[in-house]
């Protein structure tokens, strides 16, 4: 069997690996870190929860040990592209641990915290950087970064950068990258659009493929239950009343729904929080730092959390609402069953979602196991006292939302709010009014003001530019 001393680690490298108690493997890390320590680009297909973080930097650390040079001013020597904040910070947080005894330097940069301390960090160069594309070509348009120096450039989680919306932003960060440089390409599934983009981004890669496409992890239990919508919070309420549920994550498909449900738990007397992406930086840590040190018994989040949770000992999820997208289900589930463990996966199934369970079974290969539990009038008692703690939101289809919607609150309503020249003017319905009724010109300035009516932008003015769903 394979074990850490045989890939030709440094030596600090294998010190920090034996403090952790690691001694062999997984297989991605195996069949990925010689390959990247040779210098050659890679395509990785792996799911979450089989050791990618460590897959690709344990080898990018021995490279930049092994030739040691200071970092260009507000540059960098290695780019990692997350999709959420939280799994950037896990990034950078492997990546100081894997190299303590290197003496190299790690920064994380993302959205929902100050500038400030990441341009100060920035400012004197930085061996590893680990950013949201969002935040870092924010830095880059304001030139307190730049992406001259990067020799090691990857895109961890691609799959869920193309649901989010990132493709566009990816590709502009890759053209202001050097020509001469070494690519990783991560990803847990591998559909077509991201062929495409690794074709672009990669020359020449080595691939290694551990499961195939959109598999489930085996040592998941899986169980599918057919529940009416209103009755879905009183039976979550049961089944995490059970003492076998000891730490739990429920997904559900909307930020409003991730919060409804988190209320209607602790008027159940039930610990949970709830982390989404309309929550400030601060929120969400303090949830998941409660979340990891047993505080709290359920973390309700959204699919942007999906793969941005590593908690160890998570023994339940919940798909409170089954995703839209079926590879989702894959990377929510394996929020359990991690390091060599067990978990279980329950799922609520409504009568409007039957055709997301078949495209999921369809996605997985496989049929999951079903219970009925509709009609049950238990459930249909507490669903009365589930409608007043927490009234639940109207059912929109998932196929035809706008995935635009699912963004902080404060950009949406930056995105939304009227500009200053097309607002009305104050009394205009009045004035329109009297022009209706009056049988006089709808145009005629009402008495006491001058009212011209709402001002128009000039063909001059330059077109408000589009808001993009960058994190």
């Amino acid at each position: 069997m394979t074990q850490f001393t045989d890939l030709g680690l440094a030596k600090p490298l294998l010190k920090a690996l034996a403090d952790k108690g690691y001694t062999t493997p997984t297989p991605i890390q195996a069949q990925a870190i010689p390959t990247v320590m040779t210098g050659r680009d890679l395509l990785g297909i792996a799911q979450t929860g089989t050791g990618k973080t460590a897959a690709f930097a344990l080898p990018i650390l021995h490279r930049l040990a092994e030739d040691r040079k200071p970092a260009p001013r507000r540059g960098f020597r290695c780019l990692v592209l997350s999709p959420t904040r939280e799994l950037a910070t896990q990034i950078a947080d492997s990546f100081r641990d894997y190299g303590k005894h290197m003496g190299l330097t790690v920064a994380t940069v993302f959205g929902g915290v100050k500038y400030g301390p990441q341009m100060k960090a920035l400012a004197a160069g930085v061996d590893v950087v680990v950013a949201t594309p969002g935040r870092l070509m924010d830095h880059l348009g304001e030139k307190s970064a730049h992406l001259n120096g990067v020799e090691i450039f990857v895109l961890d989680e691609a799959d869920q950068m193309l649901d989010l919306g990132f493709v566009v932003p990816i590709r502009k960060i890759a053209s202001q990258l050097p020509k001469e440089r070494q690519n990783l390409f991560f990803s847990a599934t591998m559909p077509s659009e991201i062929g495409k983009l690794a074709g672009e981004l990669l020359k020449n890669p080595a691939q290694v493929s551990i499961t195939p496409q959109a598999t489930t992890v085996e040592r998941i239990e899986q169980s599918l239950i057919f529940i009416e919508a209103q009755r879905k919070r009183p039976l979550l309420a049961e089944l995490l009343a059970d003492s076998a549920v000891e730490r739990s994550i429920v997904f559900t498909r909307t930020k409003r729904g991730a919060d409804r449900v988190a209320k209607y738990l602790v008027a159940s007397g039930i610990e949970a929080a709830a982390i989404h992406g309309d929550k400030t930086q601060g929120q969400r840590e303090r949830a998941l730092a409660a979340f990891k040190a047993g505080e709290v018994k359920a973390l309700i989040a959204t699919d942007i959390a999906a793969r941005g949770i590593d908690v160890n000992d998570v023994s339940h999820v919940f798909n409170f609402e089954l995703p839209n997208v079926p590879e989702s289900y894959v990377h929510r589930i394996g929020r359990t069953a991690r390091k060599g463990k067990d978990g279980i996966a329950i799922s609520f199934c409504a009568d409007d979602e039957r055709t997301l369970l078949r495209d999921i079974q369809k996605a997985t290969r496989q049929t999951i196991p079903t219970f009925d539990r509709r009609n049950d009038k238990s459930l249909a008692a507490a669903a009365a006292v589930a409608d007043k703690l927490a009234p639940p939101e109207k059912y929109v289809d998932p196929r035809r939302a706008d995935p635009r919607n699912n963004v902080p609150a404060e950009l949406r309503r930056q995105r939304n709010r009227p500009s200053r020249n097309g607002e009305q003017a104050k009394g205009g319905g009045q004035g329109q009014a009297r022009g209706r009724n009056g049988g006089g010109n709808a145009s005629a300035k009402p008495a006491g003001g001058d009212y011209r009516g709402p001002k128009r932008n000039s063909a001059a003015a330059p077109a408000e530019k589009r808001w993009n769903p960058i994190d």
